[in-house]
């Protein structure tokens, strides 16, 4: 396989991560409007498409981390890139399958230091980058999300106490549509660059351009693209995860929780720090929940998502090793062409076992199943006025169709769908 062939490879693996990338992040910014119901669902993922277009065009600093900052660019060459990508994309699809809101930016950093450390050992990675732009910040960016959605929120409550809920609703739904364009095109500054950063790498890689080049602007305009075309597929399991499965929320939570997803994000991309806005964009939600008196948070559901994102970095290195280490023991174009099938393999694999259980832009906003067989519906009051639980689990109640409902829900799966069963979507 020729040098060109295989870089042409790489770029096409890159922006297939891209695409993965649009679909897997599209509830960061839109899952609140989804579930308020501020925004339909398809003009939701549509504005979002075209906001993280415009958005990937604002900022290159993310791009020069990931592409200088994090490994050694002088010892990559286009295999190792090619199996990083393939454990980045793999991680996403799974946990997209899973409805677990995971970090893409992570998955991708994942899968690079992985096949790095397979290729030339620990010598290869810049850890003082990876510390400082990518593991810091994941720690503090959900923490500082947390804080800033939940004191928001909580002053939001403050100031519309007695207010009628239609008159808030009404208000806050317009706000709400703001605020979420803001985070779509924050997440394009941020996340649209990563495979920018990669790609740039692999022209580095292949000769293409020199070391110290700037990113070149078809790779920008291709990555905007790929990105803003898997947004709009709509990555409706994820949505209906961070929409309805952590917090039953309102739109004044919804508010507070997308402007501080908006601003974290932002001043992160300033800086060029690498940060998962999957990270932000939940602690902004479980911010809403903890600062609205009486809400109610389903830790439950956030302790399964805070497994993923400890998993994340690792697992996608695993894969991005053993993908090199295919790649090296088959050898030449034999070993590339068996990465590509394992890739095309998994994805369909994955695709497949999706279809079982659909979630789309009809389904997402159906009640969260809390336990099997109880629905969980919203109890709000009419005044706007803040107090008292405003979600509970309704008692079955001993009729035919709840009795069906009971029994056809036993034995669904519940770590597979990560909570996403509803009505509509069971068999």
């Amino acid at each position: 396989m020729t040098e060109t062939l295989l870089l042409v490879l790489v770029v096409v693996t890159a922006l297939a991560f891209d695409f993965t990338n649009g679909f897997h992040d599209t509830g960061n910014a839109m899952a609140t409007s989804i579930a308020t119901r501020a925004l339909r669902p398809r003009t939701a993922v549509a504005l979002s498409a075209v906001l993280n277009l415009v958005g990937a065009f604002l900022s290159l600093a993310v791009a020069a981390t990931i592409a200088k900052g994090i490994v050694d660019a002088e010892v990559i060459t286009l295999p190792v890139v090619l199996a990083g990508l393939v454990g980045g994309i793999v991680w996403n699809l799974l946990t997209w399958l899973l409805g677990i809101p995971s970090s893409s930016s992570h998955a991708l950093v994942g899968g690079m230091v992985g096949a790095v450390l397979a290729a030339v050992g620990t010598s290869g990675v810049l850890w003082t980058g990876v510390v400082s732009k990518v593991l810091l910040p994941a720690l503090l960016a959900p923490l500082i999300a947390i804080a800033v959605a939940g004191l928001g929120t909580w002053c939001v409550a403050r100031l519309t106490r007695g207010v009628p809920q239609d008159v808030t609703n009404r208000g806050f739904r317009w706000g709400q549509i703001g605020s979420a364009s803001l985070v779509s095109l924050a997440h394009g500054t941020n996340d649209a660059q990563k495979s920018m950063g990669i790609i740039l790498l692999a022209l580095i890689a292949g000769g293409a351009v020199p070391a110290d080049s700037d990113v070149p602007l078809w790779v920008i305009l291709s990555c905007a693209i790929a990105m803003a075309v898997g947004t709009y597929m709509g990555g409706w399991r994820v949505i209906r995860t961070l929409g309805k499965g952590l917090v039953e929320i309102d739109t004044r939570q919804g508010m507070a929780a997308e402007t501080s997803s908006a601003a974290v994000i932002l001043l992160s991309s300033h800086f060029g720090f690498s940060l998962s806005t999957t990270h932000v964009a939940t602690g902004s939600v479980l911010g809403s929940g903890v600062g609205m008196p009486g809400a109610k948070v389903r830790w439950s559901v956030a302790g399964r998502m805070f497994v993923a994102w400890a998993l994340t970095l690792p697992a996608a290195g695993l894969v991005g090793a053993l993908c090199h280490w295919l790649e090296s023991a088959i050898g030449g174009a034999a070993g590339t062409i068996a990465v590509l099938v394992v890739l095309v393999a998994s994805t369909l694999a994955i695709w497949i076992a999706s279809r079982r259980r659909p979630v789309n832009h009809a389904t997402v906003n159906e009640d969260w199943d809390e336990d099997k067989g109880a629905d969980v519906q919203p109890v709000a009051a009419t005044t706007g006025a803040t107090g008292g639980e405003r979600v509970a689990p309704v008692p079955a109640v001993a009729t035919a169709s709840s009795v069906g409902r009971a029994i056809s829900s036993v034995g669904a799966d519940d770590a597979g769908n990560a909570g996403t069963t509803s009505k509509g979507e069971q068999s």
